[in-house]
């Protein structure tokens, strides 16, 4: 599939279905080492770019317009154009304006949603584009686990009745990777509601947290950031009308004596796991 790479991905899409879950595999024989995730300053929106052993790439969200293609050639040789998974989390501009681009630039193995729709352009185009280039859709809900090698990423949310709900933030899908002992858990815009729901059901306990909606009020609450401990909170996040990331929502953080990074003032901030450690390299 990367005929310049020497790793190779057998099995770009195998989806199985077990007592009514879909499991979406990519088998490979990946060495052990370091993955890179890349929180992209794309403006106010979310980008995040996850490089796995064998340079296998999961893009979350594409920010809200072409930035995100310039933010991953800052970091990607020119010569690798393969995106493995592009996964939207919800389908609001400034999570998923940026893919149409992403696409003209990018060859892409497989595309995850939730199957939400929206009536904007930029949905329009990208539907167009997937289907123009033959990108496989596969919808994800709550149950469903991507899994590469000993990587693990859960998707913890939407479930049916939170799929039913008019408000498009209740829809987004949660994420939980599992990497070399490492746990990251992925908010996109869920609010507390969605928040309180999660830690009743799960372990949510985590090494690293993408902080929710670009950390709206609505998001991060007291109890939550008690239940995941998070020891780096990741905030994607520009300049806009919102006050985001608003200061109820950084004090929270600051009491959960998380170590805060926001892209609005950090810039791209990429984080290598290995061996079960964390560092910030750029």
């Amino acid at each position: 599939m990367k005929n310049n790479q020497t790793f190779a991905v057998w099995a770009l899409v195998i989806s199985m279905v077990f007592d009514g879950y879909l499991w979406f595999l990519i088998f490979s024989a990946a060495p052990v080492e370091a993955s890179a995730y890349y929180f992209l300053d794309i403006g106010q929106g979310d980008a995040t770019l996850l490089v796995f052993p064998g340079n296998v790439k999961l893009l979350i969200d594409g920010g809200p317009d072409a930035a995100v293609v310039d933010k991953m050639s800052e970091i990607l040789p020119s010569h690798d154009r393969y995106i493995d998974l592009m996964l939207m989390t919800h389908p609001q501009q400034d999570h998923m304006g940026g893919f149409p681009e992403v696409l003209k630039s990018y060859k892409v193995g497989a595309f995850l949603g939730t199957g939400r729709t929206a009536p904007i352009g930029s949905y329009a185009e990208l539907m167009g584009g997937l289907a123009k280039r033959g990108v496989p859709y596969i919808g994800l809900e709550e149950g469903d686990r991507i899994r590469y090698g000993d990587i693990i990423i859960d998707v913890l949310s939407p479930n049916k009745s939170l799929m039913a709900s008019d408000e498009l933030n209740d829809t987004v899908l949660v994420l939980l990777a599992h990497d070399q002992g490492v746990r990251s858990l992925f908010m996109a815009d869920a609010g507390s509601n969605v928040e309180s729901l999660l830690a009743s059901k799960y372990n949510l306990d985590a090494d690293i947290l993408k902080v929710g909606h670009h950390g709206s009020r609505f998001s991060s609450s007291a109890a939550f950031l008690a239940e995941v401990t998070p020891k780096i909170s990741m905030i994607e996040v520009g300049k806009n009308r919102y006050g985001h990331p608003t200061p109820t929502a950084l004090a929270r953080l600051v009491d959960a004596r998380s170590l805060i990074y926001r892209t609005d003032q950090d810039g791209t901030v990429a984080l290598k796991i290995e061996k079960g450690k964390i560092s910030i390299f750029k």
